[in-house]
């Protein structure tokens, strides 16, 4: 039997288009994907991107738990730095008491990484990697996110996110935070109590999302906890992460295994041409992350045809164009079976963007026909 396979949506923002016509397309995604037999749908939270629209993740899944009956529902991930562990259980807490069952809290840990960047710029840079093929799955060179999270920028954003003065607690202090809340009550030296309401006793599948063999795949690991790899945000440490996490797996009430969930960017269409094109936008949508400016509302196979391209360009996101699977159904199936059996991953969670709302539901529809029969 093949592995489950997921969604991940970023409610992309289309040229031309609207962050509402963007957050509509999801809905309508999300209740074809149930359909369709996909086991999760998660959301993304993305802030001051001009291209994505899912920038609250618990807000938007309450739209979509209202609009399908039984799929799961997640978030990939909310961001631990920029709020507190009390509001991430009370939002979460809120949409299991209305929709009991249904929702995976998915953690990461994005909050903590600039003050990180500025210490990795302040080093030595580390030794260049080359790229390799491992059992078949490119592996390509890493790219450091590490300029654009010490900019300026980056600094602004950060001050719009946090509270005057405040600064993100370390990860696994907001961990314990969570599940004390969620075990509830909390009490001090005194016998006072803190309950969470709603929050306490959710029936909620925690989750960790990461990029890399740090701190969020050994926490998931030491805690028992089911993690999350991102083959789509950073290839070149996807085995490096999932290595990392089951390293250091120590069972627990939750899981007496590892369970790995890997994430992949496809695009499926009827032949392999059709694919490509539809494709074609991904790369200049990458350059525009990768050169601080934020994703660009994601433009058209016309409007990114009309792009002068650079060799630096190229070189800015040909790691992220290297490994995106496009094609025809049978081949993106294969590609993502040679990305399972590489990391060795028990789910696999894919995302899609296209320019045309009906092409992006049909890519979907046509991967999960090949992939579950």
């Amino acid at each position: 039997m093949p592995v489950p396979l997921s969604i991940l949506d970023l409610a992309p923002v289309l040229s031309g288009g609207t962050a509402g016509d963007a957050l509509r397309r999801t809905l309508d995604l999300a209740r074809h994907a149930e359909q369709f037999g996909y086991a999760r749908y998660w959301v993304a939270e993305h802030h001051f991107t001009p291209g994505v629209a899912s920038s609250q993740p618990a807000l938007l899944l309450g739209q979509i738990a209202a609009v399908t009956g039984h799929i799961r529902l997640g978030s990939g991930a909310v961001q631990t730095g920029h709020q507190s562990a009390l509001s991430i259980v009370e939002q979460f807490g809120l949409l299991d008491a209305l929709h009991p069952g249904r929702f995976d809290l998915g953690l990461g840990r994005s909050g903590q990484r600039r003050k990180e960047a500025l210490t990795e710029l302040d080093g030595p840079p580390p030794p260049p990697a080359e790229e390799r093929v491992v059992d078949g799955l490119l592996i390509p060179r890493p790219f450091s996110f590490a300029p654009l999270l010490a900019s300026k920028r980056s600094a602004l954003f950060q001050r719009l996110l946090q509270l005057p003065g405040a600064e993100p607690p370390d990860f696994p202090e907001v961990l314990d935070a969570i599940d004390a809340l969620l075990a509830g009550p909390v009490t001090d030296d005194d016998g006072n109590e803190a309950r969470a309401v709603p929050g306490e006793g959710a029936d909620l599948e925690l989750w960790i999302l990461g990029s890399s063999g740090g701190q969020s795949a050994r926490e998931a690991g030491a805690r028992g906890l089911p993690f999350a790899a991102n083959y789509h945000v950073a290839p070149a440490k996807v085995l490096e992460a999932v290595e990392a996490y089951r390293a250091a797996f120590r069972p627990s009430a939750r899981l007496a295994e590892p369970y790995v969930m890997v994430s992949a960017d496809v695009v499926v269409a009827p032949d392999d041409e059709t694919a490509r094109r539809l494709a074609s936008p991904y790369g200049l949508w990458v350059r525009s992350v990768r050169t601080g400016a934020g994703a660009m509302p994601y433009p058209s196979p016309e409007q990114a045809a009309a792009h002068a391209w650079t060799e630096q360009d190229r070189a800015l996101v040909a790691d992220r164009v290297a490994t995106q699977f496009v094609g025809a159904p049978q081949a993106v199936a294969e590609g993502l079976r040679t990305l399972q059996r590489a990391t060795g991953a028990d789910e696999l969670l894919v995302t899609t963007v296209t320019y045309d709302h009906a092409d992006r539901v049909h890519s979907y529809e046509l991967l999960a026909k090949q992939w579950l029969g």
